[in-house]
C-alpha cells in the first residue's frame, strides 16, 4: 500500500522497535520522546542506547522531542498504561481534531481499573477518535530482527481495522484484525500477571508440570475475569491471550517473568524491579486485577496469590502450596 505518515509516541523498546518496522514498510515515521540524547543518538547512531543497545535501526526512523510531531492523523501510542492518563492530559493539545490512535500498552490502570480504550475515551472526550488496540505475542527484539510475529488490531469499526492491518502487516509482522477492543486489552494486562506468576513457579523451581498446569488454569481465569468485564470469550483464544500468554511465561525476554523469577529465587520486590531498569506493567497490574476480581466476585486465585506475594509479603512457596489444596472441583 502507499506510504503514509506516523507518528510513534514513546521511545521505549516496544515503541522504538515499531518506528523501526514501520519505516522498514516505507512509511514515514517520526519517533517523539522525551530524551534529548536518545534522539540524537537514533538520528546520527541509528540505535537507542537506552532500550535497544547495539541494534540497528531502519534509516526511515526520525527521532524527535518537539510535541509538534504528535500532531498527526495516525498515532501510535507506546506509553505505560499507568502513565498514560497523565501523558493524555499534557500532551493531546497537540493532537489533531481528528486522528486515529493505535495504543500498544497493556495493563490496568490502578485506582480507576479501566483499561487503556476507556482511558483514552475520557481523556481525548470531543476529538474525533478512531481507536484500535494492538497486541499480542511480540517481544520488541525479535521484532527489530525481522523475525515472523503476528498480532491483533482490535478496532470497534471493522473498516477502520481492515485498513490499519494493511499499514502494519509486512513481510514478517502479520496483523489479525478483531472488533472486541476490551478482550484484546484484557488479555494483553491479564497475562503480564500470569508471567509473574510464570516466573515464580520457574523460580521455585517447581518445572514443567506445574508451568503446564499454571498456563491452563491460568488461561481459564483471564477468561473469567475477562468476560465479566464484557469481553468475548473466544478472544482469549487467540493471540493477545493465549499466543501472548504462552510468551510471556516461557520467554526469558519478558519482563514480568523475570520479575517471577527473581522473586522466586529469593529476591526482594524492590531490588528486582531496580535491577530489571525497565517497567514491568504485571506489577501494578497485578493490585488492580485484585481489586477488579474483588468487586467483581469473580474467581480469581493465580492472581490473588500474585498480588499476595507482591503486595503482602506471602511466602510464594506457601502460596503455591495453598493452589494446589483448594477444594476440588470440575474442571
Amino acid at each position: 500500500m502507499d506510504a503514509v505518515s506516523v507518528c510513534v509516541a514513546g521511545g521505549g523498546s516496544w515503541g522504538t522497535a515499531l518506528a523501526h518496522m514501520l519505516a522498514a514498510r516505507g512509511h514515514v515515521v517520526t519517533l517523539w520522546l522525551r530524551n534529548e540524547e536518545v534522539a540524537h543518538a537514533i538520528n546520527t547512531h541509528r540505535e537507542n542506547p537506552r532500550y535497544l543497545p547495539g541494534v540497528s535501526l531502519d534509516k526511515g526512523v526520525t527521532a524527535t522531542t518537539d510535541p509538534a510531531a504528535l500532531h498527526n492523523d495516525l498515532l501510535v501510542l507506546s506509553v505505560p498504561c499507568q502513565q498514560l492518563r497523565a501523558w493524555l492530559r499534557v500532551y493531546k493539545k497537540y493532537f489533531r481534531h481528528s486522528l486515529t490512535v493505535v495504543n500498544t500498552a497493556k495493563g490496568i490502570e490502578t485506582g480507576s481499573l479501566a483499561v487503556c480504550t476507556t482511558i483514552a475515551q475520557e481523556e481525548l472526550d470531543g476529538f474525533a477518535l478512531r481507536y484500535a488496540a494492538l497486541s499480542g505475542p511480540s517481544f520488541a527484539k525479535e521484532v527489530l530482527r525481522s523475525l515472523p510475529t503476528a498480532v491483533v488490531l482490535a478496532t470497534h469499526d471493522e473498516a477502520s481495522g481492515r485498513h490499519l492491518r494493511e499499514i502494519f502487516s509486512g513481510a514478517t509482522f502479520r496483523c489479525y484484525s478483531s472488533t472486541d477492543v476490551v478482550g484484546v486489552e484484557m488479555g494483553g494486562a491479564l497475562k503480564n500477571v500470569m508471567a509473574i506468576a510464570a516466573g515464580l513457579c520457574d523460580g521455585l523451581e517447581l518445572e514443567l508440570n506445574s508451568r503446564a498446569a499454571l498456563l491452563t488454569r491460568g488461561l481459564a481465569e483471564m477468561s473469567r475475569i475477562g468476560v465479566a468485564c464484557g469481553a468475548l470469550e473466544r478472544t482469549f483464544m487467540g493471540l493477545s491471550g493465549l499466543g501472548d500468554l504462552i510468551l510471556s511465561c516461557t520467554g526469558d525476554l519478558s519482563r514480568n517473568r523475570q520479575v517471577g523469577l527473581r522473586l522466586g529465587r529469593g529476591e526482594s520486590l524492590e531490588g528486582t524491579t531496580k535491577n530489571l531498569g525497565m517497567v514491568a506493567e504485571g506489577v501494578k497490574t497485578a493490585a488492580a486485577v485484585h481489586e477488579l476480581t474483588r468487586r467483581l466476585r469473580v474467581d480469581a486465585p493465580i492472581s490473588a496469590a500474585v498480588y499476595h506475594i507482591l503486595y503482602r509479603g506471602s511466602c510464594p512457596r506457601e502460596a503455591a502450596q495453598s493452589l494446589m489444596a483448594r477444594t476440588l472441583r470440575d474442571e
